[in-house]
């Protein structure tokens, strides 16, 4: 079915009120924060026992009145410094930093340092320092860039002074901001980096003997705000790991802002069918793939249609995909992962709020201090679409054959506080519901059985809660525990199908690092999920009866039905740095199967080694797994399937390399295989009462990504995406390779956003893909008891339909008032209407065939305030 839709609108008021804002007077600078009122710390007894020097870097979040809000400890010490550091830090008082002459909040980082002054006496003129010993060689090199462009600082004044007493070596970056120290002996250093005009930073590294240790620091422009974030970046235990960075997320064209939708652009993802929702990794079928939200699987990501996800861009604070070759903390699935991790709510003792709506849906979202709970801060947001204001009348006034409503709504709270600089406590309730009701006001000739009613409602809910804690310098504990309730319910007619599921999971992970090079992590991954069945369908067909229809000449069959599934998991993963650049994650993984009593042991290993460190960098990477799927519960039901049969395999194979080609370029290329065996298939039973599964299907799916990526800077970010693939089934030995349902050979994307000026931004996104598969008609049967044609099928996925290509654009406009912001966007999907085919249909005989296509121009104008 093809959807017309165009939607027009026009809001005037809001023009007018932002081109006033407009015409004021720009930002005439940034003043940043000035202490006025210093509180010396208490020297920690311990350190002062044991004559300790220390210093602490702490992040401290200010008022618009000058008082510290927030102290976050970015480098420890230890030895009760950090804790007497925090202390102090709180009672600082501060002239607040000034935007245009006007009080703001900030951030800045902090120094604090704590030096022993012992007393001199008899023989002891030289104090309590310690005598520096001479040690076997190590290195410290380093890059000192701008900010987030990545470009090199030339100049910048290098400053390394052993913690632990003694003298300093100054040095100064070169044209390429790189700076190298060969003859240091093993132990801690202070490394202070300094520019004009740029944010001095201060860090302390360790170095070891024999061991080349390499950091890259950022310094921000001193008037481009106060917001400084000192983190390093961990290098994945994945081989492939593809990260979009916030600057990306809500500003792709043709999603709409939608950060998981963005998901759809990466190498590796296949364009879903039609209005499908679904995340297509690698040749895998959607079901292959999990999603996870805060550490928490969840059912779906997609509201109906692929039109927005479940969670809201603005909550995200990272969007990690690995389409391969992932991780032993993961499994269950032979697909990919998506792991969506939830930011922090601001922390600046404020409140405040945003509020959306365009076309489509409409949302609000706020965040701040919780009332009446001391340290505790939330994050919360609820959205409603309104499709079904403006896509009923629309078909109704078309003639449609049907009548439709769809509405979806989703909502989240978040509340989290850190008991101690070094833990964590978030709570998190979030949920997502979806409603379709069409009346079918004419039934196809080839079922009349299929008129009347047809309904589909999906949703879910999730109550979790998610514990960090960095126990000591070697050991850090992540637990995410989380109840809650699933459901499918679909019906046609007098035909209809519900599934209600209520999961309790746990996810729970150690990481030990008993030495610099190595760490390891042990963890459970335990899913129990009681479930209830109720379902009215008709029989399968019977051994050379068409599977297609009619529905009126097979009986129903009506079964009601509870039960469980109980999945726990236990995996062991080690990070190995056996060389300079080299990363080797040898691991493991048991999982069980309460259903069948069967185990699944999953052994992995991936490997990365930086070929060159220096500008442009060269990394290589690769990896092999295998990775087990149980069957789905229908598929072991006494009643609709086959108990005993066994988990799916897939064998992963994956090498790669990534290129720095310049400061803002990188170029990554893959290849990967995947050998799968022991699928589960199906054929009707002999007695046509249901069917027969068994684990005698195979397969593999081999391919090709290439990514060549302009990461953000001030003005712009893009891509090129290119996946060249090809993806087969065989359902029983003996029977010929097919392709695949979702198998996609190519996959071609390229998108950019330029920032303009004046709050003015355009963006472009162009697609090519190979058409989808279909299963054609070869003819029709007729059946007498029905009264009408069935379809003869021919080969299963045998017809490629015509290639699919469309354009989107966006353009945004944003004007900043004093508290608040405003914005207007325009995201056109198929700005040139091309009609991509989606399906085919038949007339009533299946003689003559015609092509569905999918959706037309769909222009989406919105607007945005937030504060």
């Amino acid at each position: 079915m093809r959807f017309y839709s165009l939607t027009i609108a026009t809001i005037a008021l809001v023009v007018l009120v932002a081109a006033r804002a407009e015409g004021q007077p720009g930002q005439a600078g940034l003043q940043p924060p000035v202490l006025q009122q210093f509180v010396e710390a208490d020297y920690p007894p311990e350190a002062k026992e044991k004559k300790l020097e220390g210093v602490v870097i702490l992040q401290l979040e200010i008022s618009a009145e000058g008082k510290v809000t927030r102290v976050t400890v970015v480098n420890p010490a230890g030895h009760g410094f950090d804790e007497a550091a925090v202390e102090a830090a709180k009672k600082f008082v501060f002239q607040p930093a000034l935007r245009d002459g006007k009080p703001i909040a900030s951030k800045i980082p902090f120094k604090y340092t704590f030096s022993w002054k012992p007393t001199e006496g008899p023989g002891d003129k030289q104090g309590d320092k310690p005598v520096e010993q001479k040690a076997k060689r190590a290195i410290l090199r380093g890059e000192v860039q701008i900010g987030n462009s990545r470009e090199p600082l030339q100049g910048a004044r290098v400053r390394v002074t052993p913690t632990g007493g003694g003298a300093g070596v100054e040095l100064t970056t070169n044209t390429n901001g790189t700076w190298e120290l060969s003859e240091l002996a093993p132990g801690k250093y202070r490394v202070e980096v300094e520019a004009p005009g740029y944010q001095s930073l201060e860090v302390v590294e360790e170095v070891e003997t024999g061991q080349a240790t390499e950091v890259i620091y950022r310094l921000q422009a001193a008037n481009q705000g106060f917001e400084v974030v000192i983190k390093g970046e961990r290098p994945p235990r994945e081989v492939t790991k593809r990260t979009i960075e916030q600057r990306e997320l809500s500003r792709i064209p043709g999603t709409n802002g939608d950060a998981l939708r963005a998901l759809q652009n990466l190498p590796g993802v296949a364009r879903p069918p039609g209005l499908a929702g679904l995340l297509i990794v690698r040749g895998s079928a959607p079901q292959d793939t999990q999603i996870f939200v805060g550490g928490t699987l969840v059912p779906l990501v997609y509201h109906f249609g692929g039109l927005s996800s479940v969670i809201p861009t603005e909550m995200i604070e990272r969007l990690d995909f690995y389409p391969g070759n992932f991780s032993a903390q993961y499994g269950r699935v032979t697909g990919g992962i998506v792991d969506v991790g939830i930011r922090s709510p601001k922390s600046d003792g404020k409140y405040h709020g945003l509020i959306q709506a365009d076309f489509i849906d409409a949302r609000v979202m706020a965040e701040g201090p919780v009332p009446f709970l001391k340290n505790w801060m939330f994050i919360g947001g609820a959205r409603r679409s309104y499709v079904d204001v403006w896509l009923k009348p629309a078909l109704e006034a078309a003639g449609a054959g049907v009548t439709t409503a769809p509405v979806y709504y989703d909502y989240q709270l978040f509340l989290e506080t850190r008991p101690t600089n070094n833990s964590q406590v978030r709570i998190g309730l979030y949920g997502s519901d979806d409603r379709l009701e069409i009346l079918i006001k004419n039934p196809a000739a080839q079922d009349p059985t299929l008129g009347g009613d047809l309904g589909l409602r999906t949703g879910f809910w999730r109550l979790q809660a998610e514990y960090k804690h960095q126990l000591t310098d070697r050991l850090r504990l992540n637990s995410v525990l989380a109840y809650g309730y699933n459901t499918i319910n679909f019906n046609v007619g007098a035909l209809y199908f519900k599934l209600d599921t209520h999961p309790v999971t746990n996810r729970l992970e150690f990481s030990y690092k008993p030495d610099k090079r190595v760490t390891l992590n042990v963890g459970q991954d335990i899913l129990y999920n009681p479930y209830d069945i109720d379902l009215r369908a008709p029989q399968p067909p019977r051994p050379g009866e068409p599977d297609s229809g009619p529905f009126v000449t097979r009986p129903p069959r009506v079964v009601k039905e509870s039960g469980s599934l109980y999945q726990p998991a236990a995996f062991a993963e080690a990070e190995i740095l056996p060389t300079e650049g080299g990363r080797l994650v040898p691991g493991v993984r048991l999982d069980y199967n309460k259903v069948n009593q069967s185990w699944d042991f999953s052994p992995r290993f991936n490997a990365r080694q930086i070929v060159r460190p220096q500008f442009p960098k060269t990394t290589l990477k690769g990896g092999i797994g295998v990775f087990q799927q149980p069957p789905q519960p229908q598929e072991t039901n006494p009643v609709f399937g086959t108990p005993g049969i066994r988990s799916s395999r897939s064998i992963h194979y994956t090498f790669g390399t990534e290129q720095q080609i310049t400061r803002q370029v990188d170029l990554s290329v893959e290849g990967f295989y995947k050998q799968l065996d022991n699928l589960v298939s199906r054929s009707p039973n002999i007695n046509g009462t249901g069917f027969t599964y068994s684990n005698q299907g195979s397969g593999y799916v081999v391919g090709g990504e290439f990514l060549l990526r302009y990461r953000p800077d001030a003005r712009f970010f893009g891509w090129l995406a290119y996946t060249l693939s090809r993806s087969t089934r065989r359902a029983r030995p003996g029977e010929p390779l097919n392709l695949f349902q979702y198998d996609q050979t190519h996959i071609l994307t390229t998108l950019g956003s330029y920032r303009l000026g004046r709050g003015w931004e355009f963006g472009a996104r162009f697609r090519v893909v190979s058409g989808p598969l279909d299963t054609p008609c070869v003819g029709g049967i007729y059946s007498g008891a029905a009264g009408s044609y069935a379809c003869i099928s021919g080969a299963p996925f045998s017809e490629r339909l015509p290639t699919f290509h469309q354009l989107d654009l966006r353009v945004d406009k944003r004007w900043d008032f004093q508290t608040w912001k405003l914005s207007l966007y325009l995201d056109i999907l198929n700005v040139y209407n091309r009609g991509n085919v989606e399906s085919l249909d038949y007339n009533y005989n299946f003689t003559k065939r015609i092509y569905q296509t999918g959706l037309p121009i769909i222009p989406s104008l919105g607007i945005r305030g937030e504060m």
